[in-house]
């Protein structure tokens, strides 16, 4: 084993602080989790590992620094004939009485026991790639390792997924390619709004170390439409009248996502009134769906028209209004 220092790459005057960051770094770049296809990142991982459980604990690292443990956490002997040998696992306690019991040696990871440091391998690993499992267990001496790297989940996948009002309002469904390469169909749950997230469990990114696959996230983006816009879960959609329309009133012919259907006009409608047909909107969380908001825009022929000005004219003449009222004198 490296001396910890060296490993994580800090001098032996560096900070808690300065430690704890060169650890975090090391982590993240060197986790299995994100190098399934290095062997070395492995190796590197549980080197820094090794490094910081000595270098994380405050009584690990003066013991360190004293020479008392080594490299890999192992109390060093100085108390027989011969300066060791026979009892590892003991040093002198410097008291009358003779040897103290180190916790936590000869457990296969380096752990020699001791007070867990507060900013230690979960509170770290767990803002790796959003935390990796494991945690905590008891050494064979009844202390406490830092880490156990047994079965993790493997990352979740962020996916988009674009639905057509069409699709939003009639079918309910969406297709969308998995990490496994795998096309599926996804229902979108009634009220789902554009940027509503979907949770497929199970359907993210592998494991790298045999646990179960991460979740694939989908988020669901409404494509914009040429006529409609959405209102929540109702649909509006602007529709041009003639001025003869708007004054006789009579049938025009109006899009829906269901098909083009008949609308009646009042006679004498102003430009700007809306009327709302019920249930031709998105489907609504509580069941039913929302309805469709007909704005209303008289339109005038683009190219003038001799007739309809001196109709005007006549009617200017003949029965004079205004369609202001005293606020704007």
């Amino acid at each position: 084993m490296r001396d910890p220092y060296s490993v994580l790459g800090v001098s032996k005057n560096a900070s808690e602080a300065e430690i704890k960051k060169a650890f975090r770094k090391l982590a993240k770049q060197f986790h299995p989790d994100q190098n399934a296809d290095n062997p070395k990142a492995k190796e590197r991982f549980s080197e820094a590992n090794q490094a910081y459980e000595i270098l994380g604990d405050k009584d690990k690292r003066g013991q360190f620094d004293r020479g008392e443990i080594d490299a890999e956490g192992k109390p060093k002997f100085y108390g027989g004939p011969g300066g060791g040998g026979g009892f590892e696992g003991f040093r002198n306690s410097g008291r009358r009485g003779g040897f103290r019991f180190e916790q936590g040696f000869g457990d296969g990871h380096g752990g020699a026991g001791g007070p867990q440091d507060a900013g230690g391998f979960d509170d770290i690993l767990n803002d790796i790639l959003g935390g990796f499992g494991g945690g905590k267990r008891r050494s064979a001496g009844g202390g406490e390792s830092h880490f156990h790297a047994g079965p993790t989940k493997g990352a979740d996948a962020n996916l988009i997924a674009r639905v057509t009002l069409e699709d939003l309002a009639h079918h309910g469904k969406v297709q969308v390619k998995l990490p496994s390469g795998k096309t599926v169909n996804v229902k979108i749950p009634a009220g789902t709004q554009s940027g509503d997230k979907i949770r497929l469990k199970g359907q993210g990114f592998a494991s790298a170390k045999s646990g179960q696959a991460g979740d694939a996230l989908v988020e669901v983006r409404i494509s914009t439409h040429k006529l409609f816009k959405v209102d929540g879960e109702d649909v509006r959609v602007d529709v041009p009248l003639t001025l003869y329309e708007a004054v006789l009133g009579g049938k025009v012919r109006i899009p829906t996502l269901g098909g083009a259907v008949n609308l009646t006009i009042p006679a004498n409608t102003s430009s700007g009134k809306t009327m709302r047909l019920k249930g031709k909107g998105l489907p609504k969380k509580e069941g039913g769906h929302g309805d469709l908001l007909v704005g209303l825009e008289i339109v005038l022929p683009e190219q003038t028209d001799e007739e309809l000005e001196k109709l005007m004219r006549v009617w200017k003449e003949v029965k004079p209004y205004t369609a202001r009222g005293p606020e704007f004198d």
